[in-house]
């Protein structure tokens, strides 16, 4: 049975999503701030996590940069819930490193959705192996790293399932509905800006070999492990 932890101040909310999520057959423990959270980290750690943007005591975009550069928790899906409408609070959440949002107020029916779509990618076998994807570059299929002769660089998990999608098929181009069923199957909800993020964050951590990854205009995106000299990457 699934462990989900939520973070929400609100205690009718917090009500409200433990029900809701009881009721489908996950376990789930509940905390009001980051102090709490962290304790209950060192007691057990969640299958999935909730977590609130506003809390009392910190700033929840803080608290998910904390967790995704730990080793032991980056790991962890995050989907965020927020009320805070703008799209920069957003776009921050997920170049940190969360799997997901969901903006306040929601359905109840979209929550479990998406919480069902993060744990059933998650519970996918584990690859295994390490696969050169061009001259110098690697990608480690189990600790989910790209590997240079010198550094390793570690992709969140949506991050490197699309790094793995996009290499399986060197020189073709994914559609953008192509990336999101990869992410998500059936239970996609999520805007297509998604990917958009996602892919950037991946080119930023691929340096000056950012046009591996090539936009394709009125497509998606495809893996050239031979761009040309000179190639910029089109944003």
């Amino acid at each position: 049975m699934s462990l989900i932890y939520i973070v929400e101040d609100s205690a009718d909310m917090l009500s409200v999503e433990k029900t809701l999520l009881e009721g489908s057959g996950y376990r789930v423990r509940g905390f009001p701030d980051a102090r709490s959270l962290l304790k209950g980290l060192t007691e057990e750690i969640p299958d999935l996590l909730m977590l609130d943007l506003a809390l009392p005591d910190r700033d929840g975009l803080d608290v998910c940069r904390d967790l995704k550069s730990d080793p032991v928790f980056r790991n962890v899906p995050i989907i965020m819930v927020t009320g805070r409408m703008e799209h920069q609070d957003i776009v921050k959440g997920l170049d940190l490193g969360a799997d997901d949002y969901i903006c306040k107020p929601f359905a109840l029916d979209e929550l479990t959705a998406r919480v069902r779509a993060i744990l059933r990618r998650s519970e996918r076998p584990t690859l295994s192996g390490i696969v050169e994807i061009a001259p110098g570059l690697r990608l480690d299929l189990q600790r989910q790293e790209l590997l240079t002769d010198t550094d390793k660089i570690i992709l969140p998990p949506s991050e490197f399932r699309i790094m793995h999608l996009l290499i399986s098929r060197p020189d073709w181009a994914f559609r953008r509905s192509e990336i999101l069923d990869h992410l998500w199957g059936d239970d996609k909800i999520v805007v297509e800006r998604t990917v958009d993020v996602h892919v950037r964050n991946l080119r930023e951590k691929l340096g000056d070999r950012s046009s591996l990854i090539q936009k394709v205009h009125g497509v998606g995106y495809c893996f050239n492990p031979k761009p040309e000299d000179g190639e910029e990457e089109d944003d």
